[in-house]
């Protein structure tokens, strides 16, 4: 019989594309993956990776496997649904992929909230929002926080359901003694010249950015580039140009950066999305109701 660990180790390899993604996203270490991929090996007499220059890629028979893998994780997550809506208790393991900031800014209350249950294991994983809407739709993680902006609205793709949660406002930083530090606000329109700091290409931020400002007829200057907020904070205050950025989990301004408010306000609509009928779980049904708490 194939054991269902090592199955569910093969799906978050196909999912992911790596054993350490998939070790990242399961909470093991990338040598325990492959453990377990190699044991299924064992068991079913096949080859399911094979080495591609620096990484690996799954075999046709692994690709069968995993598909195969992944109907049987559903009919294991719906029969534990039913159990734990049975006890009337959140219970079990429950996965929780959060964008950066809602990580640091939303999920340590949320998570201390959910602390409370005794018999709740849950757990966080720091996740690109549209990463997680995959990965929820996937069954590979069962909650995720994710967010979108006005250009580019989230897609719930079928079997997933979302609620939403807020928004989170934007604002305009820039270094003390900057020309735009002493106004009261900014239109998007004034901001022609200035020098960005920004998120990489193939963020969301960073597409909001280019398409907002080239719709006001300015073409941006990105002069820095920084995943962190933390980071573009420091070269802002460092006075190395500006940025748009949210308030959730920014955290107080370090010295030397100003906030001016733009107009109109930018903001990010937050939701929480898990697969459907899985809100009859009292796990999800507690994490969704304390992040609205959160939000509200």
């Amino acid at each position: 019989m194939l054991d269902l660990g090592r199955l569910r180790a093969l799906h978050a390899v196909a999912v992911h594309g790596s054993v350490a993604a998939a070790a990242t996203a399961l909470g093991y270490t990338p040598s325990a993956v492959s453990q377990q991929i190699t044991k299924l090996e064992r068991e079913t007499r096949t080859t399911l990776l094979e080495r591609r220059g620096r990484g690996v890629a799954l075999t046709d028979e692994a690709k069968h496997l995993a598909g195969t893998a992944e109907e049987l994780l559903a009919i294991v997550e719906r029969a534990e649904t039913t159990l734990e809506e049975r006890r009337g208790q959140p219970t079990g393991r429950l996965t929780i992929a959060a964008f950066p900031s809602a990580a640091r800014g939303l999920m340590p209350g949320v998570l201390a909230e959910l602390a409370r249950h005794p018999a709740l294991d849950a757990r966080l994983t720091e996740v690109d929002p549209h990463l997680s809407v995959d990965l929820v739709a996937r069954g590979m993680t069962d909650l995720a926080v994710a967010h979108d902006w006005d250009i580019a609205p989230l897609p719930a793709p079928d079997g997933v359901e979302q609620e939403y949660l807020g928004d989170d406002l934007c604002d305009l930083l820039v270094p003390e003694g900057h020309p735009l530090a002493s106004l009261a606000s900014v239109r998007r329109e004034d901001l022609a010249g200035q020098r960005w700091i920004c998120q990489p290409p193939g963020t969301v931020c960073h597409d909001w950015l280019i398409r907002t400002l080239r719709a006001t007829g300015n073409e941006p200057d990105l002069v820095h580039q920084a995943e962190e907020n933390h980071t573009q904070l420091a070269l802002v205050a460092a006075g190395l140009g500006i940025a748009v950025m949210p308030r959730l989990g920014r955290g107080a301004l370090p010295e030397g950066v100003r906030e001016v408010p733009l107009t109109p306000v930018p903001r990010r609509r937050l939701y929480a999305l898990w697969r459907e009928g899985a809100a009859r779980r009292p796990s999800i049904a507690a994490t969704v109701g304390a992040l609205r708490g959160a939000c509200g």
